[in-house]
């Protein structure tokens, strides 16, 4: 593909050089650049591109993409200058892979909670229901049973539209991917075209990014702003962002709720921990899911399907035989009786969405204890309410590392632990070392308890000082389980 066909929907500043040159690739990672690439150089929140031209052209790179030129220009290369390389990545990286998002069924998932269980859910449903399909999550991506690592929950631009023309080629037809507030922001989800987007709720989250709650909820609005008519909107009735979220969109505009008037609704009829019988728009269906918020999920997946086209009573007959992401809301039983349950809660509204789960069940039959931690490097705003939810709904907590990464463990305890009074700290105990602390509420526990074991839910490592050790909550539950 000619350069020039690359950026023919780009409005360059200027260009010097020729645009009849063929490319053979496109990156935003000096590294990867090789004979006949175009690099395109952007002003990460880390490092500066622009830095790196020079490597990228002696790497071989046919074309440089720019926003502000170099001193010296090599010969034989084409710059693009552009008023934004944040801006123009999307739709390069869109034209170089045969703009496949409008080969297939592209859905988006935005929010605070619940996105990974919403695409994962969509991506296993439709596969249920005849389809070929991919997914884009925070766990892991695939291309139908391909396996693909996910390093961020959105992927950069240029390797979002590789496996989407990956997904093309492979011949799916849907493709579900989770967009979060950064992905948004930094347009990395730029020249996509979205058959529909849903979202989930709103609550504190990112904010040593965004700054602010409002800046935080405008990136999640841009996604419906940028819907084209012809999409859908399924938004959550039932959060107070909900109709903020869809207010400006051409998308057709559907919602969802627990507790008032939508267009899809559901309720429980009866819960226990292997799951839920529940009603949705009129039908009965049980299912392997418990909590509250997981009715809003599956209400979600349910509205989404429904406006895919998908047959209602279809779409129950499916919902029925799924089951829970890997990490939310995940069972490890005991010998003794009591269970522990793991979950990637990592915000104050996440952790008490699932400890309001684990009591719907337990009906005040057994005692709660939860290990938590909070991220390093991270908002610490929300280290005292993480804390503070906690203790509301627990008859113990032991407060922990999470993934402290380049801050102290004990700092980050300490800014939980500043959120509590006297009284609650007397059913509060710290242990920086996770395991321990893991080991510890085993300890604690007895027949007919629950343990909650909450932050990091299908991560299988820890991030120390910037180094990934291995460590699996589950596994570590399994093996003091078995006496190790």
């Amino acid at each position: 593909m000619t350069l020039g066909e690359i950026i023919r929907n780009i409005r360059p500043v200027s260009i010097t050089g020729s645009t009849d040159i063929e490319i053979k690739g496109v990156n935003i990672d000096s590294r990867r650049i090789a004979d006949g690439h175009l690099f395109v150089a952007m002003k990460g929140t880390q490092v500066d591109g622009h830095t790196f031209i020079g490597k990228a052209v002696e790497q071989g790179a046919a074309a440089v993409m720019c926003e502000e030129l170099p001193e010296t220009l090599a010969e034989g290369v084409t710059y693009v200058q552009v008023k934004s390389t944040e801006d123009a990545v999307g739709e390069a990286a869109t034209q170089f892979y045969g703009d496949p998002s409008r080969k297939l069924k592209l859905v988006g998932v935005t929010g605070t909670n619940g996105k990974t269980t919403i695409a994962t859910l969509l991506y296993n449903m439709f596969r249920k229901l005849g389809y070929r399909c991919g997914l884009l999550s925070t766990v892991c991506n695939y291309i139908e049973d391909e396996q693909i690592p996910a390093d961020h929950t959105t992927p950069d631009p240029i390797e979002l539209n590789h496996l989407l023309h990956r997904m093309v080629e492979a011949g799916c037809q849907y493709a579900f991917m989770e967009c979060s507030s950064h992905a948004i922001a930094q347009k990395r989800i730029g020249g996509l075209k979205f058959a529909g987007g849903i979202f989930t709720n709103l609550t504190r989250d990112h904010l040593d990014y965004h700054k602010t709650f409002e800046n935080y909820r405008n990136a999640k609005k841009a996604f419906f702003d940028s819907l084209p008519k012809g999409a859908f909107a399924i938004t959550n009735a039932d959060d107070k962002n909900g109709m903020v979220m869809v207010q400006n969109t051409k998308a057709t505009v559907k919602t969802y709720s627990t507790q008032r008037m939508a267009d899809f609704r559901a309720k429980i009829l009866e819960c226990h921990f292997g799951g839920m019988y529940i009603e949705i728009d009129g039908r009965e269906v049980g299912v392997q899911f418990i909590g509250k918020f997981n009715v809003s999920n599956l209400l979600a997946v349910y509205g989404a399907a429904v406006m895919l086209g998908e047959k209602p009573e279809d779409v129950l007959v499916a919902m029925s035989t799924l089951k829970s992401v890997s990490g939310r809301l995940d069972p490890v039983h005991s010998p003794e009786g009591f269970t522990a349950i793991v979950d990637y809660a990592h915000t104050p509204d996440a952790l008490e969405n699932v400890l309001k789960a684990i009591h719907e069940v337990l009906g005040g039959k057994g005692h709660v204890i939860t290990v938590c931690g909070a991220g390093g490097n991270r908002d610490k705003g929300k280290r005292p309410l993480m804390a503070q939810e906690a203790v509301k709904q627990s008859d113990r907590v032991i407060i922990t590392s999470d993934n402290p990464r380049f801050e102290e463990p004990q700092a980050i305890i300490d800014d939980m632990l500043a959120g509590l009074d006297a009284k609650q700290m007397k059913k509060v105990v710290s242990i920086v070392d996770r395991k321990e602390a893991i080991r510890t509420a085993c300890m604690m526990a007895q027949k007919g308890d629950v343990i909650l074991v909450a932050g990091k839910g299908h991560e299988n490592y820890q991030e120390i000082r910037g180094v990934k050790h291995h460590f699996d909550d589950k596994e570590v539950l399994e093996e003091i389980f078995a006496g190790e």
